[in-house]
Protein backbone atom coordinates (compact mmCIF):
# COMPACT_ATOMS: atom_id res chain seq x y z
CA UNK A 1 0.00 0.00 0.00
CA UNK A 2 1.10 3.56 -0.92
CA UNK A 3 0.09 6.32 0.87
CA UNK A 4 1.06 9.75 0.15
CA UNK A 5 2.18 12.23 2.51
CA UNK A 6 2.16 15.83 1.98
CA UNK A 7 4.86 18.21 2.60
CA UNK A 8 3.19 18.52 6.24
CA UNK A 9 3.38 14.91 6.93
CA UNK A 10 -0.31 14.45 6.27
CA UNK A 11 -1.71 11.67 4.04
CA UNK A 12 -3.21 12.74 0.95
CA UNK A 13 -6.40 10.74 1.91
CA UNK A 14 -9.43 12.96 1.11
CA UNK A 15 -12.85 13.21 2.97
CA UNK A 16 -14.64 10.26 0.53
CA UNK A 17 -11.79 7.88 2.40
CA UNK A 18 -12.84 8.97 5.93
CA UNK A 19 -15.08 5.98 7.87
CA UNK A 20 -18.04 7.23 10.48
CA UNK A 21 -20.95 5.62 11.97
CA UNK A 22 -23.86 5.45 9.48
CA UNK A 23 -27.41 6.28 10.78
CA UNK A 24 -28.69 2.51 10.92
CA UNK A 25 -25.50 1.86 13.05
CA UNK A 26 -26.41 4.67 15.44
CA UNK A 27 -30.40 3.50 15.81
CA UNK A 28 -28.74 -0.13 16.70
CA UNK A 29 -26.91 1.37 19.46
CA UNK A 30 -30.01 3.40 20.68
CA UNK A 31 -32.06 0.50 20.40
CA UNK A 32 -29.75 -1.62 22.55
CA UNK A 33 -29.32 1.14 25.33
CA UNK A 34 -33.04 1.51 25.06
CA UNK A 35 -33.85 -2.58 25.85
CA UNK A 36 -30.97 -2.48 28.80
CA UNK A 37 -32.51 0.59 30.26
CA UNK A 38 -36.21 -1.49 30.34
CA UNK A 39 -34.14 -3.99 32.04
CA UNK A 40 -32.20 -2.49 34.41
CA UNK A 41 -34.67 0.42 35.28
CA UNK A 42 -37.25 -1.99 37.36
CA UNK A 43 -34.49 -2.94 39.16
CA UNK A 44 -32.89 -0.05 40.58
CA UNK A 45 -36.33 1.39 41.42
CA UNK A 46 -37.16 -1.80 43.04
CA UNK A 47 -34.44 -1.49 44.85
CA UNK A 48 -35.10 1.87 46.20
CA UNK A 49 -38.47 1.12 47.71
CA UNK A 50 -36.81 -1.70 49.55
CA UNK A 51 -34.19 0.47 50.79
CA UNK A 52 -36.62 2.88 51.93
CA UNK A 53 -39.11 0.57 53.97
CA UNK A 54 -35.78 -0.70 55.70
CA UNK A 55 -34.86 2.70 56.42
CA UNK A 56 -38.24 2.85 58.12
CA UNK A 57 -37.72 -0.65 60.21
CA UNK A 58 -34.43 0.54 61.22
CA UNK A 59 -35.50 4.19 62.61
CA UNK A 60 -38.20 2.56 64.21
CA UNK A 61 -35.64 -0.11 65.91
CA UNK A 62 -34.27 2.79 67.10
CA UNK A 63 -36.95 4.80 68.37
CA UNK A 64 -38.00 2.14 70.41
CA UNK A 65 -35.06 1.13 72.03
CA UNK A 66 -34.59 5.17 72.97
CA UNK A 67 -38.30 4.88 74.51
CA UNK A 68 -37.30 1.78 76.58
CA UNK A 69 -34.05 3.26 78.04
CA UNK A 70 -36.65 6.53 78.70
CA UNK A 71 -38.96 4.69 80.23
CA UNK A 72 -36.09 2.57 82.84
CA UNK A 73 -34.89 6.19 83.78
CA UNK A 74 -38.34 7.77 83.59
CA UNK A 75 -41.10 4.88 84.77
CA UNK A 76 -42.84 5.72 81.75
CA UNK A 77 -43.03 6.44 78.31
CA UNK A 78 -43.64 10.04 77.14
CA UNK A 79 -47.13 11.06 76.88
CA UNK A 80 -48.82 11.05 73.19
CA UNK A 81 -48.61 14.89 73.17
CA UNK A 82 -44.84 15.25 74.72
CA UNK A 83 -44.23 12.70 71.86
CA UNK A 84 -41.03 11.11 70.92
CA UNK A 85 -39.23 14.65 71.11
CA UNK A 86 -38.71 13.95 74.68
CA UNK A 87 -36.31 11.79 73.78
CA UNK A 88 -34.30 14.91 72.31
CA UNK A 89 -35.64 17.33 74.47
CA UNK A 90 -36.74 17.49 77.80
CA UNK A 91 -40.44 17.37 78.64
CA UNK A 92 -41.48 20.79 80.95
CA UNK A 93 -42.90 17.90 82.89
CA UNK A 94 -42.27 18.10 86.64
CA UNK A 95 -42.12 14.54 87.23
CA UNK A 96 -39.59 13.63 84.78
CA UNK A 97 -36.20 13.35 87.08
CA UNK A 98 -34.38 11.19 85.26
CA UNK A 99 -34.19 12.69 81.78
CA UNK A 100 -30.62 11.66 80.59
CA UNK A 101 -28.49 15.24 79.74
CA UNK A 102 -27.96 15.24 76.13
CA UNK A 103 -31.22 13.17 75.45
CA UNK A 104 -32.19 9.53 74.26
CA UNK A 105 -31.24 9.87 70.51
CA UNK A 106 -29.08 12.91 68.69
CA UNK A 107 -32.02 14.12 67.00
CA UNK A 108 -35.57 12.46 65.51
CA UNK A 109 -35.21 11.25 62.66
CA UNK A 110 -37.66 12.11 59.36
CA UNK A 111 -39.32 9.06 58.06
CA UNK A 112 -37.61 8.42 53.86
CA UNK A 113 -40.56 10.42 52.44
CA UNK A 114 -39.80 13.84 54.70
CA UNK A 115 -42.45 13.06 57.10
CA UNK A 116 -42.22 12.87 60.89
CA UNK A 117 -42.89 9.71 62.53
CA UNK A 118 -46.56 8.76 64.41
CA UNK A 119 -46.23 8.23 68.03
CA UNK A 120 -49.13 7.19 70.70
CA UNK A 121 -48.63 6.08 74.00
CA UNK A 122 -50.67 4.15 75.41
CA UNK A 123 -50.76 2.68 71.60
CA UNK A 124 -53.32 0.21 69.84
CA UNK A 125 -51.14 -2.25 69.33
CA UNK A 126 -49.05 -2.32 72.24
CA UNK A 127 -47.57 -0.50 75.30
CA UNK A 128 -46.80 2.44 72.60
CA UNK A 129 -46.98 2.64 69.06
CA UNK A 130 -44.63 4.70 66.78
CA UNK A 131 -45.46 4.50 62.67
CA UNK A 132 -45.73 6.74 59.45
CA UNK A 133 -48.26 6.11 57.22
CA UNK A 134 -45.97 5.25 54.44
CA UNK A 135 -44.64 7.34 50.86
CA UNK A 136 -48.76 8.48 50.48
CA UNK A 137 -49.25 9.39 54.27
CA UNK A 138 -52.73 8.30 54.61
CA UNK A 139 -53.74 5.17 57.10
CA UNK A 140 -53.95 2.03 55.14
CA UNK A 141 -52.22 1.19 51.77
CA UNK A 142 -50.15 -1.56 50.32
CA UNK A 143 -46.18 -1.74 48.97
CA UNK A 144 -44.39 1.72 49.79
CA UNK A 145 -48.22 3.28 50.52
CA UNK A 146 -48.50 1.01 53.76
CA UNK A 147 -48.13 1.59 57.08
CA UNK A 148 -45.28 0.49 59.36
CA UNK A 149 -45.49 0.63 63.26
CA UNK A 150 -43.39 -0.62 65.33
CA UNK A 151 -45.91 -3.71 65.73
CA UNK A 152 -45.29 -5.07 62.23
CA UNK A 153 -41.08 -5.41 62.51
CA UNK A 154 -39.58 -7.67 63.33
Amino acid sequence: MNIRLDKHGCSSRGLRDQEGFTLIEIMVVIVILGILAAIVAPNVLGNVDKAQQEKVRQDLRAIDSALKFYRLDNYNYPTTEQGIDALVTKPADPNIKNWRPGGYLPNIPKDPWGKPYEYASPGVNGEVDIFTYGRDGAPGGEGVDADIGNWTIE
